[in-house]
């Protein structure tokens, strides 16, 4: 196991573990990484001091620093995040659905129902075109993997 101190487009720092280094590079080319503020898989690593384990004891944890990975930096990042958990926790995600399902809703041939999702700006802009209520958001959603 390797842990990288990594940082998204937008300069959000954050430090995770990977397999190894080349588990890492092959998850990021697939855009598997996200940034642990916003979602952006826009990843790259940052320069970190190596951790070297001498035979002294670790000392504990700040109780501030337990179980915290990684903290919105500034009043704007934590509405963002805030925002993001309410947006996921609320609706439905659709994936790369999304825009046949916002169509789909709009013409009345499925449910009205709160959803969120990933389309591409062509599609996006027809929707909007044709007068379907869609907005993007200020960061990319989670993927849901299995």
């Amino acid at each position: 196991m390797i842990k990288f101190s990594l940082k998204c487009a937008q300069d959000h720092r954050f430090d995770s573990w990977f397999q190894s280094a080349h588990a890492f590079d092959t998850l990021a080319a697939r855009g598997m990484v996200g940034c642990a503020v916003c979602g952006d898989t826009d990843i790259e690593k940052t320069i970190m001091a190596p951790s070297v384990q001498s035979g002294r004891a670790r000392p504990a944890l700040r109780e501030s620093a337990k179980g915290q990975l990684s903290a919105p930096a500034s009043p704007a990042e934590q509405a963002l995040a805030e925002m993001r958990r309410k947006i996921e926790a609320t609706s439905e995600y659709v994936g790369t659905d999304f825009a046949h399902e916002a169509r789909e809703m709009h013409e009345g041939a499925s449910p009205t129902r709160p959803i969120h999702g990933e389309a591409r700006p062509a599609e996006a802009r027809k929707l909007l075109e044709d007068g379907v209520p869609i907005m993007p958001l200020p960061f990319r959603p989670a993927r849901k993997v299995n």
